[in-house]
């Protein structure tokens, strides 16, 4: 498979806005996978999809987005990285804030389509869930230090499995390592007051995934998501808190394969056709059916 290449890509009169992304997989492949992180995120943070999927014949793509302060801005943005990258259609799957761009951008190129297919990863449909839309205008003032607490006030304490354990140092880490101005946007962009529209992009097929455990996530968002896509098909996990993707990656990729089997064969296929093999699918499926009923037995 290729080595995942790592590409900072300015698409805006800006030179300021850099989208930095790892784009991994078959070149050939004209409709990848794209990852789109929260809040807390870099394009890092998706490293356990990228080694797994490229090694089942994927093309991925793992981004980080430049400072945007409002979804249409960012939308336009996106928009234009697909264009400069060349491709038409895609795939998302967004973590979070990532989702609920993802979202906006389906809805925000609606008329000529360029979403194939969503996968909603712990993702939210509006933002006044976060009862910080009266805050949101002033984080671009607040320092580093103060914002990178409320983004921490999210996530997960008490007694954690070593795996979310370690998610959660990685992902404190990638949080360390943004800068201010990044870390203002991102929260601005997630309680901005906005939501979706969800009639304009009624037509795309949708994976919601989601935790039953301790997530940033209300019961009332998670409903409110399967309100809005009643046909989406639901990728449960029993455990996996607020980043599934780094501490439960083989059930996360096992769903997004499955989720990806629809367009095998097409000319959405995010795969390379030479490495398709159906009955390994098959069994992939029965194994994770068969070790979601032992956990509930």
């Amino acid at each position: 498979t290729a080595v995942p290449l790592f590409l900072q890509i300015i698409v805006d009169d800006d030179d300021s806005k850099v989208w930095s992304l790892y784009d991994a997989g078959p070149r050939s492949i004209r409709c990848p996978l794209i990852f789109l992180p929260p809040v807390s995120g870099t394009a890092d943070v998706f490293f356990q999809q990228i080694l797994a999927l490229t090694g089942w014949g994927y093309r991925v793509i793992a981004l980080q987005y430049p400072v945007y302060w409002d979804h249409l801005e960012f939308c336009d943005g996106f928009r234009k990285l697909l264009d400069h990258l060349q491709l038409d259609k895609v795939h998302l799957f967004g973590a979070s804030l990532g989702g609920f761009l993802a979202q906006k951008f389906a809805e925000y190129t609606h008329k000529s389509p360029r979403v194939q297919s969503l996968i909603l990863c712990n993702s939210f449909s509006d933002t006044s869930i976060f009862n910080q839309t009266w805050t949101a205008n002033s984080f671009w003032l607040m320092p580093a230090f103060m914002l990178k607490k409320i983004v921490l006030g999210n996530f997960a304490s008490g007694p954690l499995d070593p795996e979310m354990a370690d998610g959660i140092d990685f992902m404190v880490d990638r949080l360390e390592s943004l800068g201010q101005s990044e870390l203002a946007s991102r929260l601005t962009l997630n309680c901005q007051n906005s939501y979706v529209e969800p009639h304009k992009i009624r037509d795309i097929p949708v994976t919601i995934m989601d935790v039953f455990d301790q997530s940033a996530l209300s019961t009332e968002a998670k409903e409110e998501m399967y309100k809005l896509y009643p046909s989406a098909r639901r990728a449960h996990l029993k455990t996996g808190g607020n980043f599934p993707y780094l501490c439960r990656s083989a059930e996360v990729n096992l769903y997004i394969q499955i989720h990806l089997l629809q367009f095998h064969g097409t000319r959405y296929a995010a795969i390379d056709p030479s490495m398709v093999s159906a009955e390994e699918l098959e069994v992939q499926k029965i194994r994770l059916h068969s070790s979601n009923e032992h956990e509930e037995q």
